[in-house]
């Protein structure tokens, strides 16, 4: 090859390079001005002038008769002063329910006298902790656990056993020993 040719080919190849440098295509988006084009146009000025409004035309199939005004209202006149409404009835009380309202200290009785149950929060496997003070019956001087279910509180001996099953009745949990099936009453 002529040495002129690469002289010449190198001189072009270096100028296309230093013109790349200088075009703005490479710049940054917000480096470049934006086109006039991409301005969003202006909003054309509306006509001034005056406003008026009339009825719309009835829909098709309807009549073109006008429609009366509603009559006055009855109620300008004063009334007489109202006796204040009395303030309404208290709700009655709400007893609670659950395993957490029968949580505490009991007064028990049964045919054979009265004792003091506890019934604990605290969890005994899957029961709660339960004691008993003062107890002549011994089935339930042995009661060791509780437990709600379904509406009920069992009360357990060691071993799983069944003392007594008691269902809530306002304020006192009523139920039967389960032995004997005398009358066993819990109250606060």
């Amino acid at each position: 090859m002529p040495r002129g040719f690469l002289s010449t080919t190198a001189c072009v190849a270096l100028v296309m390079s230093l013109g790349a440098c200088g075009t703005t295509r490479f710049d940054a988006p917000r480096d470049r001005p934006r086109p006039q084009a991409a301005l969003e146009p202006a909003t054309p000025a509306l006509p001034a002038g005056t406003v008026t409004s009339e009825p719309l035309a009835p829909p098709p199939g309807a009549s073109a008769a006008p429609v009366e005004p509603p009559p006055p209202s009855v109620a300008a006149a004063p009334s007489p002063a109202l006796a204040p409404e009395p303030p309404p009835p208290a709700p009655a009380p709400v007893v609670a329910t659950g395993r957490s309202s029968v949580v505490g200290s009991w007064n028990a009785t049964d045919v054979s006298g009265s004792c003091r149950v506890s019934l604990s929060s605290a969890p005994a496997l899957d029961l709660y902790k339960a004691s008993t003070s003062g107890c002549a019956n011994k089935d339930l001087a042995k009661v060791s656990a509780w437990d709600f279910r379904d509406g009920e509180v069992y009360l357990y001996q060691p071993g799983g056993t069944v003392t007594a099953r008691l269902r809530q009745a306002g304020g006192s949990l009523d139920g039967a020993l389960s032995k004997s099936g005398a009358q066993l009453s819990l109250a606060r």
